[in-house]
């Protein structure tokens, strides 16, 4: 498998484990960006505001900095910890996981906690569906109207995905690109005169 593919979640998915009165909801989604996963978090705060606790990790490409988890008043690693560890013996990223907790009265010690959460999680992530996708990167160009011709053909020698475009005196371009041909793509457009360009992500 070449280094920018990955594996994650085609769609959103649900799990739940059950434990001595203890519920555990999972939830788990495909997501891009961190503030995508702040949103989601927040969702479900908001939508399951009477539960106990709303544990959560995510990982975003592939790196350990690009990990996050939280325990959210439960003992710490008991939760976040075990969610992660899911989502990585799955092989995915680019996946977030919260779950939800409702307590049933009866405390199920670290060991307990730490199962559950596991449970819950790859519960989540057994109901989904895994798909392999590459990772992308938003570049956008600027340039004057008079080149659109060289720059439509380098575009069209790209798999490149435009996400918006705008044709005036000055045209402007953003689109995705598969990161792996992202130096060849960026060093073919920049020997067009007067084209301006950057890489977002």
């Amino acid at each position: 498998m070449q280094t920018d593919q990955y594996r994650t979640l085609a769609e959103p998915s649900e799990g739940l484990y059950k434990e001595k009165g203890s519920r555990f909801l999972a939830f788990a989604y495909p997501v891009m960006t961190q503030d995508e996963c702040k949103e989601l978090i927040t969702a479900a705060e908001k939508k399951y505001h009477d539960a106990r606790h709303h544990c959560y990790a995510w990982q975003l490409g592939p790196s350990e900095s690009g990990a996050k988890y939280s325990d959210d008043g439960e003992p710490s690693g008991t939760a976040g910890k075990p969610i992660h560890g899911q989502i990585l013996s799955a092989g995915l990223s680019n996946v977030l996981i919260v779950v939800v907790r409702y307590f049933g009265g009866i405390k199920l010690g670290t060991g307990g906690l730490f199962a559950a959460y596991k449970t819950a999680a790859a519960d989540a992530i057994a109901n989904g569906t895994v798909v392999e996708k590459t990772y992308q990167s938003v570049i956008s160009i600027e340039y004057p109207y008079g080149v659109m011709n060289d720059v439509m053909k380098v575009m069209k020698s790209s798999s490149a995905e435009v996400l918006s475009q705008k044709f005036d005196m000055d045209c402007r371009i953003t689109f995705t690109l598969r990161k792996s041909d992202v130096e060849t793509l960026t060093g073919l457009l920049t020997a067009i005169e007067g084209l301006r360009l950057s890489v977002e992500s």
